[in-house]
């Protein structure tokens, strides 16, 4: 059977659509869910375009994605193939004034907390996106790899967080947790100041 769901166009057509909820970062982290984007929210549909745009730029690929109609955070889909990927996400939401926490604890304490919801009937299949937007200090990725919990149950887990604003243009970094290669994959994305464009760079 098949469900119907709600996709953008395009990227770019995305891209432009998110603009404002980027700029207004408060709405990131506790603007209400879209009714009409399958009770996705803004931070939601910002880490699947950050995901999109970075295996896209990575590979070559045609990856896109949609909400979701039996209750997750959004599906990644290869437009190609077909292939779907369901999405599941948490934040690690900004530390308030005098709170004090290194960034690896509150990653590891946010996958940990995913994965305590529902075990591995919840996890199994699903890509697990971690919204990094805690302002805690650097973090290394290989090291955070290293120390996923054991049995993860989630197919592979990401990381996505904003590194600053430069010149007007939103800078995100974009991690792979997975070390299968040697090194945890970590990008960064770079959006055009007007939002029409933007750059994926890989620094490792």
């Amino acid at each position: 059977m098949k469900y119907p769901v709600r996709r953008f166009k395009s990227l770019p057509i995305a891209l432009k659509e998110i603009e404002p909820f980027i700029r207004n970062g408060e709405h990131l982290q506790t603007g209400k869910p879209f009714k009409k984007f399958g009770g996705m929210r803004s931070r939601e549909i910002l880490a699947n375009w950050l995901l999109c745009a970075t295996i896209n730029a990575a590979t070559g690929g045609k990856l896109t994605f949609s909400s979701d109609p039996v209750g997750g955070d959004g599906i990644i889909c290869d437009t190609v193939t077909g292939q779907t990927w369901p999405t599941e996400h948490v934040i690690v939401p900004r530390l308030r004034p005098g709170q004090t926490a290194d960034a690896e604890t509150l990653i590891l304490k946010a996958i940990e907390k995913k994965i305590s919801k529902g075990g591995a009937a919840y996890a199994t299949g699903k890509t697990l996106i971690v919204f990094l937007d805690a302002g805690a200090g650097v973090w290394l990725p290989n090291r955070i790899a290293r120390q996923l919990p054991n049995p993860l149950h989630f197919a592979t887990v990401w990381v996505v967080g904003l590194q600053g604003v430069e010149a007007g243009e939103y800078v995100y970094g974009v991690t792979h947790l997975d070390m299968s290669r040697g090194n945890a994959p970590t990008f960064v994305v770079r959006l055009g100041k007007d939002f029409d464009t933007w750059e994926v760079r890989p620094i490792q």
